[in-house]
């Protein structure tokens, strides 16, 4: 019996290590889509961001985060099972202490990177690297804890598998905030209302950042059920893999049609946003729904993507990669739906934690954008913005041989 729990703690610390660093593969997803989709100027500038926030967001969260969002007794995170009080559980301590901890800090990582690309090409560097701090060390991990932590949404009925809300609306409520307070790029939108476009200067990018994210999406999404090493564990991961893929390809073919219909084209931006809307909408429940509920439930995704992206241009609400509708939009739409499929949700549940992590995020992340801003300054100069952030802030331009 001693040999079957060592074997099967082995085996779950191995499959949640494994998941983790496909998570955290959709670090430099986030990295190529975002430096394809905007401007050759703003390159660098985007990738040291990304960059940056991930190694910030390891080390805010191993100083504090995990502590604020588990209940550690300390701020770092704690002792490691022994063999001993893995064997007297009997199989209840299934995973090293600091396999846990690695799964979980890719998930700050990505909620911090879902800001990156709302705010590009006119934040300044160090006002968007000083907020990561704050918000991975502080602002995600006290939402976090209310739910994963064991806190009050968890008892009050909230049900998010692997974080269409806690991580993915998260990300977008603070993005919102920031946005709102940066206000848009220079020439965005014109004095009589117009939208003008602004296109991102390397689609194969942005292409192949989508489709590492839609591959790290099966860890993030996978790891979430947190065992492997039985056969109805087994069986519950794979099919998580299933849905979560069904998911993204149903909001893709979604939101080509839709774009098709509204523009008279297809758009391969809207496209590669409706495969990120569909694995946002299926990843607050990919384990109880068919293969076919979760297609579909990815396809809604997809079209209400496109819709709110032109809605959110028409408020004049500027995000150049479209994060604040796949992560937000559809977060919000990815909480609702797992009414759909899981006898456990509730309407009051789904309500009560949708509520609270939107309007905790946001106003957390207001106040925070707004000191920043008053002390620091968070917009680059409209000079800074027609020269490029990577003139501006870095130094170092991504493509040398183009430019002037």
């Amino acid at each position: 019996m001693e040999d079957l729990i060592q074997l099967s703690y082995a085996v779950d610390t191995f499959y949640f290590l494994v998941m983790g660093a496909l998570v955290m593969f959709m670090a430099p997803g986030f990295a190529m889509l975002e430096a394809g989709m905007v401007r050759s100027k703003n390159t660098s500038e985007i990738l040291t961001k990304n960059v940056a926030l991930f190694a910030i967001a390891c080390v805010m969260y191993l100083l504090i985060g995990y502590a604020i969002m588990y209940g550690g007794s300390s701020i770092l995170i704690g002792a490691e099972n022994t063999v001993d009080e893995v064997l007297a559980s009997g199989g209840d301590v299934y995973y090293s202490a600091r396999s846990d901890f690695f799964f979980q800090v890719v998930f700050v990582a990505t909620a911090m990177s879902i800001i990156s690309g709302a705010v590009a090409e006119r934040m300044k560097l160090w006002s968007f690297l000083l907020f990561a701090i704050v918000m991975t060390g502080f602002i995600y991990p006290t939402q976090g804890s209310w739910s994963w932590g064991g806190g009050f949404l968890s008892e009050a009925g909230f049900v998010d598998f692997a974080g269409s809300g806690i991580v993915h609306m998260c990300g977008a409520a603070a993005a919102l905030a920031g946005v709102l307070l940066l206000g848009p790029r220079q020439g965005k939108y014109g004095p009589d209302g117009e939208v003008n476009a602004i296109q991102g200067s390397n689609m194969p990018l942005a292409t192949l950042g989508m489709f590492i994210l839609w591959f790290g999406w099966f860890g993030f999404n996978g790891g979430s059920e947190l065992k492997l090493s039985n056969i109805d564990e087994a069986n519950a991961v794979a099919q998580v893999f299933v849905n979560t893929n069904m998911a993204a390809a149903g909001g893709l073919i979604a939101a080509l049609i839709m774009a098709r219909i509204l523009f008279g084209k297809a758009d391969l931006t809207m496209a590669l946003n409706g495969a990120l809307a569909g694995l946002v909408s299926i990843t607050a429940e990919p384990l109880s729904g068919t293969n076919v509920e979760s297609m579909l439930i990815g396809a809604v995704g997809g079209v209400i993507v496109v819709l709110s992206i032109v809605g959110l241009d028409k408020l004049r609400i500027d995000d150049p990669v479209g994060a604040i509708s796949v992560h937000g939009t559809c977060g919000i739409w990815g909480l609702m739906a797992v009414m759909i499929t899981s006898d456990d949700a509730t309407l009051s549940g789904q309500l009560t934690g949708l509520g609270a992590i939107l309007g905790f995020t946001f106003v957390a992340a207001l106040v925070v954008w707004f000191v920043i801003k008053m002390i620091f300054g968070i917009r680059l100069s409209d000079e800074d913005q027609q020269v490029g952030a990577d003139v501006a802030e870095i130094g170092i331009v991504a493509y040398p041989e183009f430019s002037k």
